[in-house]
This record gives C-alpha cells, sequence and structure tokens, in this order.
C-alpha cells in the first residue's frame, strides 16, 4: 500500500494549501481504511485484483476530500447538512404525531447535532486518534466531513437481504425517543391567557404562545398556509410511492441549484431533469385537483378573486369556455358540492373534475402566460 500512500501524499499536496505534515497525516489514515477494507470484504479479496480495488477506493475517499476541502468550512457544513437531511427527513417525525415541515426541521437539526458527534467517535476510534482528537485545520476538516458522509451511508445488515443506512437507523430511533408533543389550547391561548386552575407551566407556555401569535399573526397565517401546502403535497407523493420526488421537492425548497440537487442526490443531468419533470407532473395534479382550493387560496387566485385573474384575464377566460363549462364555474362559484353539480350537468364524479381540471389550467395559463 505504500504506493497508494504516496499517491495520495502528491495529490493533497498538488490540491490543497495544507502542510506536508497535515498531508502526510490524513493520506496515511485514507490508506488505512482502504487498507482495512480490502482485507475485510470478501469480494476485493475474491477478484484476485486487490490493488486495483484499494487504488479506486482511495481516489474516490480523496475525491470527497478534495470537494469538501474546495468548499471550505461553512458551504461544506451546509453541503454535508443539506444531503443528510434529504436522506432522513422522511424518517423523522415528532413521536407519535406528525410534526410539521418547520417542525421536521428543528427536530432534524436536533437529530444531526448528535450524528456528528458520533461519526466524530467513530473517526476517532477507526483512525486510533486521541478522545479529544477534533479537526482544527481545513483539510481535517473536509476529512472529517467525507468521513461522516460515507459513516451516514453505511449500510448495516438486518438479516438476510435486507440492510438499511446507517443515518436511517439512527433517525428512527431518535423519532421513537421523541416525546409525545405537549397540548396547547390555541383559542385559550388567543384569547389572553390559562384559567386560573391551569398549572404554571402551562400559563408560560400559553403566554409564550399568545405574545408569537399577536406579534406575528400576518406572518403565522400566512407561514402555517405554507407549511400545510408543503405537509400535504409531500404526504400526496408518499401516498404515490414518490421517494425521489420528496427528496427532489425537499432540495428546492432549500433553494438549491440544479447542478447542487444533482451532486446531493448523485444524478446526471438528464436523470435530474426526467426527475424535475416527474416532480412538476405530480406538483400540477396536486395543485389544480387533489387541493387545488389550499393551493389557490395559498395564491390568492381562489374562486372569490376570479381565480387570481384581472378583470381583463377574467373575460378573456370565460369567452373561452363552452356553455357547460360556463355553467360548471357558475356552479363552483356558487359552492354547490360536485355529487350536485354531477347531477345537475349529467356526469359522473370523475367526468367534473376532469372538466375542473381542464378550466383551472387554462385560468393558470392566462394567469402565468
Amino acid at each position: 500500500m505504500e504506493a497508494i500512500f504516496q499517491l495520495l501524499f502528491e495529490r493533497l499536496k498538488q490540491l490543497t494549501r495544507a502542510s506536508s505534515e497535515k498531508c502526510r497525516e490524513v493520506a496515511a489514515r485514507i490508506t488505512d481504511e482502504v487498507t482495512r477494507i480490502c482485507q475485510q470484504s470478501r469480494r476485493i479479496q475474491a477478484s484476485g485484483d486487490i490493488q486495483s480495488w484499494a487504488k479506486k477506493l482511495a481516489l474516490h475517499r480523496l475525491e470527497q476530500c478534495r470537494r469538501y476541502y474546495q468548499l471550505g468550512s461553512k458551504r461544506g457544513r451546509i453541503e454535508l447538512q443539506s444531503t443528510l437531511s434529504a436522506i432522513v427527513y422522511r424518517y423523522i417525525s415528532g413521536g407519535q404525531n406528525r410534526a410539521s415541515y418547520q417542525a421536521r426541521l428543528v427536530l432534524i437539526e436536533d437529530f444531526l447535532q448528535g450524528f456528528y458527534a458520533e461519526a466524530l467517535n467513530a473517526f476517532r476510534r477507526e483512525n486510533q486518534l486521541s478522545e479529544n482528537y477534533s479537526p482544527r485545520t481545513l483539510l481535517e476538516l473536509a476529512e472529517y466531513m467525507a468521513f461522516s458522509e460515507r459513516y451516514a451511508k453505511r449500510r448495516i445488515p438486518l438479516g438476510p437481504k435486507r440492510s438499511q443506512q446507517l443515518i436511517v437507523l439512527r433517525a428512527q430511533t431518535f423519532s421513537q425517543q421523541q416525546p409525545r408533543e405537549s397540548v396547547v389550547d390555541m383559542d385559550l391561548a388567543a384569547e389572553g391567557g390559562a384559567p386560573e386552575s391551569t398549572n404554571n407551566w402551562n400559563d408560560s407556555a400559553v403566554q409564550q404562545l399568545r405574545e408569537v401569535m399577536v406579534e406575528q399573526q400576518s406572518a403565522f397565517l400566512e407561514g402555517t398556509l405554507r407549511e400545510t401546502i408543503i405537509e400535504e403535497l409531500i404526504a400526496y407523493l408518499e401516498e404515490r410511492q414518490q421517494p425521489e420526488c420528496i427528496n427532489y421537492f425537499i432540495l428546492r425548497l432549500q433553494d438549491l441549484t440544479a447542478s447542487e440537487i444533482e451532486e446531493i442526490l448523485g444524478l446526471t443531468a438528464r436523470e435530474r431533469d426526467y426527475l424535475q419533470q416527474r416532480f412538476k407532473y405530480h406538483l400540477i395534479r396536486f395543485a389544480l385537483s387533489h387541493r387545488w382550493e389550499l393551493v389557490h387560496q395559498w395564491l390568492e387566485a381562489d374562486l372569490e378573486r376570479n381565480l387570481g385573474l384581472t378583470p381583463g384575464e377574467w373575460e378573456q377566460f370565460k369567452n373561452q369556455l363552452n356553455p357547460e363549462q360556463t355553467k360548471l364555474l357558475e356552479l363552483k362559484q356558487k359552492k354547490v358540492p360536485n355529487s350536485e353539480i354531477a347531477q345537475t350537468l349529467s356526469m359522473t364524479a370523475n367526468q367534473v373534475d376532469k372538466q375542473w381540471f381542464k378550466l383551472l389550467s387554462l385560468a393558470w395559463g392566462i394567469r402565468n402566460p
């Protein structure tokens, strides 16, 4: 493995501004890890080409380390956090209660803080470092972040032909250990506090909640509606077994670029484009059919506001409708139940939904030319 060490050492000196001493230490640790993997892997041992495997593994680890080094400490942490958050999002919940999107982010933050500590301990143990070792240079930090990502993605065998990523198992355990959320009477809080019989803890909790509600009522309502839509959309995608679309959606919520999403999800540009198109298809079905009222309320484009169209656009929209669609629109404006609409127009419920989808699509196209 001397050749592997020399290769890593020289590459690290070329790719980083770290001292020779630090490059040598990191190269030695990666070499030791690669050696250990090659010795323990039956598949590699049986391949008859151990040197080729060792070089491939070493270069892979070097590339991960280089990537985090070039990102720097701040962007590197964001990158690692985004990667791990996307993996565990579906497995983190608020105990027995379904947590909101924002609550999940807080839980994920708490969970990952503990996970990073576990990864650091594993890094120390596997590299035979002291118990108080901490990365102090950018190269050491990049090495630790690359290790944390690999450590999180390790497959843990669960039985014949079954395995799971280590971080997913940790996330599931973390979720199961979360206490049930305390129940707070929202109406009571908004009106000014709890009755005298309520204990002091609840008095404090209700008072804090009320202060937040009073100070940020508008933002609270808007944020709640947005969170509800996010939760509903994720649930919609889960029902349709679209985990890749959920991961894509979560990363889009973090305002990541297409190239960043490709890197985190390990996709080529073409694969990411296909995933984007698949997500768009489900998003449109969700927004114009499944939960159209909720989405249009959030967009301030509900029926009471002429689907968000200006007076001129509204006339243009109505002029494009046939008599049957015009009648459907009138009945929808009168909030007539779908079952009665179907009876009035001599349609099935599915036909009513399809016609309404067409109307909303038409309005959407006029509103967003």
